[in-house]
């Protein structure tokens, strides 16, 4: 497999990013980077009224990933590898799609200044799923804070996901199709990801299990 310095997992709430994420930083004996979810004081506010919580909600998320990922290769980092279930261009997705005018003309303001200062992927994988399967894995992981998610509102991330990584150009994409996959409890499905790393794209690529 060639050297990837950072290999980043994207995809919407529910779709097994984070599992996938620990799967591969421990094949490739890599750092393993998760994205501060539950440290967040206000996200249980915004699944329960959005409107009113949306700005803080994002602005936290904004400087987490901010402070996590602009650190990431300082010291013995870069030469070990990184495997990260987010990357910083993604908090974008949220901003517009949560955010009112006003909010969003300061969000605008700050985001480039802190979007240079963060290193790019050498490759994302986009693991994308119908809305249905999203809503299937937020139940069954049970989180509390999760449970006043509504199907609305996971149906129109999924669109915006979908949206952003169709146009999406800023490092070299692998788009997989995650419905039948089940990575933890199927050797199977892992390995055959892993097959597909060998020949990472220049590109995008878009690629499916056979049979799922």
């Amino acid at each position: 497999m060639p050297e990837l310095g950072h290999l980043a997992i994207e995809g919407v709430i529910g779709v097994g990013k984070t599992s996938l994420a620990k799967l591969l930083a421990q094949r490739m004996g890599a750092k393993l980077v998760l994205e501060e979810v539950e440290e967040n004081p206000f996200l249980e506010g915004f699944y329960a009224d959005a409107e009113r919580y949306a700005f803080q909600t994002q602005i936290f998320f904004l400087l987490s990933r901010y402070r996590q990922l602009s650190g990431l290769f300082q010291g013995e980092l870069f030469h070990r590898g990184v495997v990260s279930d987010y990357i910083l261009a993604k908090d974008k997705i949220f901003a517009y799609l949560n955010l009112n005018d006003n909010e969003l003309f300061l969000y605008n303001r700050l985001y480039p200044l802190l979007e240079d200062k963060v290193p790019r992927p050498d490759l994302v994988i986009y693991l994308q799923a119908g809305t249905d399967f999203l809503l299937g894995r937020i139940k069954e992981r049970g989180r509390p804070f999760e449970g006043a998610i509504s199907r609305d509102y996971i149906d129109s991330l999924n669109q915006a996901y979908n949206h952003f990584f169709f146009h999406y150009d800023q490092t070299p994409l692998l788009v997989v199709k995650a419905e039948g996959l089940d990575f933890i409890n199927r050797v199977q499905d892992l390995e055959w990801l892993w097959g597909e790393l060998a020949t990472p794209p220049a590109g995008t690529r878009y690629i499916a299990a056979q049979g799922r």
